[in-house]
């Protein structure tokens, strides 16, 4: 029994150093300094938005020579300590009055920008609400409104951010276009499927090519009702010059989960481990994706003990951004993250050689202060002895308080990146 303790302990300590190790391969000290370009005639102007923003600001003081200005927007808490780029934080993942005024300032300062300027945009995840100016005639009020009922329905990133960006008007190229003949250089860490760089923080700097009738197709589908001024903001005309650039435009994706996970790949195949990686473009709701991925890991446990000679401990390794639709009329604590291992725990409950670790690279899995859980061979028999129902928790969407309990929560405070989930599944 003791030995059996002690395997466990070490198997959840190397899926612990794992996930160290992605955050550690997009961490923006580690990368920014490898992509600014030689110094213009003119001023440098830094601006962006994201949970990574204050992080990559901190990179490009401690890289540049000379003078810098500028001003970034990341989520409370998240902030770093600056000295010539000034950092303000807001509301994630509904935006709030604080975001509105820094996004003003911000605005404001793009379009002072000369020719001879270059612009420095930030941009990670957590963006698109951190920047927010309402379109014309929206109120912040209404587009709270528009935003909290697209998290709480289930549509998945890329519908929430195609709204923003056809609600807003910064985002899906309009800040480029503020800062005119500019030459304006974008360093974006992604989190989303496929790094598609328009689409990270609903694309400040980057149009998308999609149309208002898009993001209004969105919102019908989940069945949002819309405030009459969000509505007629999506039947207006775009004015045809909206999304005219001046300037030279670059951008580079610096950081994105599948660095993230080849990075843990390659250190866990040096440790002995045989890895299969899934990537990072896992999407749907959470505690389906956690099924599917429990059948996965009981037909490889079938296979692994069908096989002669020793077995080599597997890990699977994926990445992506699921989704939870609330259907409880009173839902509890949880997160996507929390929400997918309780449901591939209970669909592989019956294997003693199972531990998995799913966590947000952000540090905050969904509004909870938790980075995600850990599970492992006991932890039925442990919730047991607590007289905990797994299934219940999961039918609550209260997942986190079921890990909670058990003392399996995986806290490690903001990261200052942010190249969403990481989820890590060993069979030994």
């Amino acid at each position: 029994m003791a030995d059996s303790k002690a395997h466990s302990a070490n198997i959840r300590s190397s899926l612990l150093e794992f996930f160290n190790t992605a955050l550690a391969s997009v961490d923006p000290l580690n990368l920014v300094g490898n992509f600014l370009p030689p110094r213009p005639k003119g001023r440098v102007i830094v601006l962006g938005a994201g949970k990574a923003s204050a992080r990559m600001a901190l990179a490009v003081e401690q890289c540049w020579p000379g003078q810098l200005e500028g001003l970034v927007i990341t989520r409370y808490h998240h902030a770093e300590v600056c000295k010539q780029i000034e950092v303000v934080e807001a509301s994630h993942p509904v935006p709030d009055n604080a975001g509105f005024d820094a996004t003003q300032r911000l605005l404001r300062l793009a379009q002072t920008a000369g020719p001879d300027d270059m612009v420095l945009c930030l941009v990670s995840g957590g963006g698109s609400s951190l920047l927010t100016m309402p379109a014309p005639g929206v109120s912040l009020e209404d587009k709270q409104q528009v935003n909290r009922a697209l998290l709480a329905s289930g549509a998945h990133i890329g519908e929430i951010n195609c709204v923003r960006r056809h609600l807003s008007s910064v985002k899906n190229g309009r800040l480029g276009t503020a800062c005119g003949r500019a030459y304006v250089l974008t360093l974006i860490i992604s989190d989303v499927p496929d790094d598609d760089a328009a689409v990270v923080a609903s694309g400040p700097t980057l149009a998308d090519g999609s149309i208002a009738a898009d993001a209004l197709d969105i919102l019908r589908r989940h069945h949002i009702t819309l405030p009459a001024s969000v509505r007629a903001a999506f039947c207006r005309p775009a004015p045809t010059s909206e999304f005219c650039s001046i300037g030279q435009r670059d951008h580079f994706v610096i950081a994105t989960a599948n660095d993230a996970l080849n990075a843990v790949q390659t250190s866990a195949e040096k440790s002995g481990w045989h890895v299969l990686n899934l990537g990072a473009s896992i999407e749907g709701e959470a505690r389906e994706a956690g099924k599917v991925m429990g059948g996965m890991v009981k037909h490889l446990a079938r296979v692994r003990s069908s096989a002669t000679g020793n077995q080599v401990p597997l890990l699977m390794l994926s990445g992506g951004e699921t989704t939870v639709t609330l259907r409880h009329p009173t839902p509890g604590r949880g997160g996507r993250n929390v929400e997918f291992l309780l449901s591939l725990g209970l669909q592989a409950k019956s294997l003693t050689n199972l531990t998995a670790l799913a966590c947000d690279t952000d540090g905050i899995d969904g509004s909870e202060t938790s980075a995600g859980a850990l599970w492992d061979p006991t932890t039925v028999q442990r919730a047991q002895a607590l007289g905990l129902c797994p299934a219940e928790h999961l039918h609550r969407h209260d997942a986190s308080t079921f890990f909670e309990s058990l003392g399996d929560l995986v806290t490690t405070g903001p990261t200052r990146t942010n190249v969403n989930d990481f989820r890590a599944i060993a069979l030994t």
